[in-house]
């Protein structure tokens, strides 16, 4: 109201010739034509912010747009910051911010500051605000505990939308000691829900490119705390030094535990891949750690239709806190491979950490990850899994021909069945460690475990595998094969195609 207020103030005091300052500059709003606002690198702030008198800074123009709006951002380089505290309404509509046409807008942080947690564009206790189109690079820190992000959204709010933004070459460099890695972070992306009972929500981020970010011991695209419902699709995430997509609960982030996990969210149809911690200094004992996807924490979203290839794990579903759970995650329809470490993991990496419980890993094709030979395999059980389903997924193993390692006892209650086994040295190769306890063969497999009755182990006669097509040639095994319990599987394949054709299904990823 008080912002809705200032804002007829400002424009009736323009209409009379009086003027009204706002902050340190004076707000021409009623003189723009229509709800069309204009920033350009020649404008000035004491323009109208029309197409013919933009607007010099971005700040001016978040600090002037009322709800309803849309700045457009001619092209050029705008060496600025961009803090956005004001919102649009269901009712006038959202506060847009976009590049004008086919012009690039480059927001450049060369030679900024970065203080505290801090964004190139920042959003704080917005809702209704789109931030589209732009290109933001260049906001470096070299200083311990500073953290610069190319996009911040924190606090509460909803209805926010960051879609088609490239974020490249934000980074923290600075020099850790052997006995200090921490405090070396930075984010492409950050979503920090830091209030309750008010989340973020209705959150939408897709179309962005997110490379060489140096992030140090924090992400590249992460929603972290209280924030419920959200669509993370359509994103390239490549070539970082850690994480790729992150989603998170239990650190804090929000004053109460009940509502500090993000969830009821849906990543779909992102392309996540060279992603690895292998030299980065906040990682000196682990290089192997960088999912390309990772829920740490998080609960009841589903992951499907993703492509994650050439990270340290292609994606992982775990809690890193003792005596919290990952929940009621659905991996589906997911092409995984060539990852180094695994490619898909769950539970915790050590017994000091916490459970995954309740989650669904269906209809994936994972193939040759475990590239590096340390014999994780393609499925990586850790400690404390409890009350998974595993069905319909095609597993080919690396020249490990290691298929799942599980060295973990604390596994109860996980079904695992209507998979798709095959190891380069043949189904007498092949090799399955569960419970702790190691087989080679697919018939001792599963003698001793009880697990994957109705499984496969066979080749999958993939169309192109070195080539990275994973579609089946029409004489494939995993043709029909799969679990049609139409509660796990989801309606669409990796392609968009139907998943079920009359009463049968595929295994892995391709209908």
């Amino acid at each position: 109201m008080k912002k809705l207020g200032k804002i007829f103030l400002a424009g009736l005091a323009m209409v009379m010739g009086l003027g009204l300052a706002t902050g340190n500059v004076q707000s021409p709003i009623a003189s723009a034509a229509g709800t069309e606002y204009f920033v350009a690198t020649n404008g000035s702030d004491s323009n109208a912010g029309t197409s013919d008198a933009p607007w010099k800074t971005l700040q001016h123009a978040a600090d002037a747009a009322p709800a309803g709006s849309t700045v457009y951002v001619r092209g050029g380089v705008y060496n600025q910051k961009l803090k956005i505290t004001r919102s649009g309404s269901a009712s006038q509509g959202p506060i847009v911010f976009t590049n004008y046409g086919t012009e690039t807008a480059i927001i450049d942080g060369t030679g900024l500051s970065v203080s505290g947690t801090e964004g190139m564009i920042e959003l704080a206790n917005v809702s209704y605000v789109t931030v589209q189109g732009f290109e933001i690079r260049n906001f470096t820190t070299a200083s311990k505990n500073t953290v610069p992000v190319g996009i911040y959204v924190h606090g509460s709010g909803g209805f926010i939308k960051l879609s088609n933004n490239k974020i490249h070459d934000i980074k923290n460099t600075v020099t850790l000691t052997s006995k200090d890695l921490l405090g070396r972070d930075a984010h492409g992306i950050a979503v920090y829900g830091t209030k309750a009972p008010a989340s973020i929500h209705d959150l939408t981020i897709s179309g962005n490119e997110l490379y060489n970010l140096v992030l140090g011991s924090s992400e590249s695209l992460v929603l972290n705390g209280n924030v419920d419902g959200f669509a993370v699709t359509g994103n390239l995430v490549h070539d970082n030094d850690n994480i790729g997509i992150d989603l998170i609960g239990f650190e804090g982030t929000a004053p109460n535990t009940a509502y500090d996990q993000a969830r009821n969210g849906l990543v779909r149809g992102n392309r996540v891949y060279n992603n690895s911690v292998q030299n980065n200094p906040s990682y000196k004992s682990d290089g192997n750690s960088a999912g390309g996807i990772y829920v740490d924490g998080g609960k009841d979203s589903i992951i499907e239709q993703n492509y994650s290839y050439n990270n340290d794990i292609g994606i992982e579903i775990a809690s890193e806190h003792a005596g919290k759970a990952t929940s009621n995650i659905t991996i589906r329809s997911n092409v995984i491979y060539n990852n180094r470490l695994t490619g898909i993991a769950m539970g915790g990496y050590d017994d000091e950490r916490g459970s995954t419980v309740n989650c669904k890993i269906v209809n994936n094709t994972l193939y040759k990850n475990d590239i590096l030979g340390g014999g994780s395999g393609q499925l990586f059980v850790q400690y404390d899994t409890r009350s998974n389903v595993i069905k319909n997924n095609i597993f080919v193993a690396s020249s490990t021909d290691v298929l799942i390692y599980n060295e973990y006892s604390k596994n109860a209650g996980n079904v695992l069945d209507y998979n798709l086994y095959f190891a380069p040295g043949g189904s007498d190769e092949a090799n399955w460690t569960w419970k702790n306890k190691e087989y080679t063969g697919f018939s001792a497999y599963k003698k001793g475990t009880g697990n994957d009755a109705h499984s496969l182990s066979i080749n999958p006669e993939f169309v192109n595998a070195a080539g990275g097509n994973f579609h089946l040639q029409s004489s494939s095994p995993a043709i029909d094969a799969g679990d049609t319990d139409r509660a796990i599987i989801g309606t669409l394949d990796i392609d968009g195609k139907p998943r079920v054709k009359g009463a049968a299904v595929n295994i892995g990823a391709f209908e």
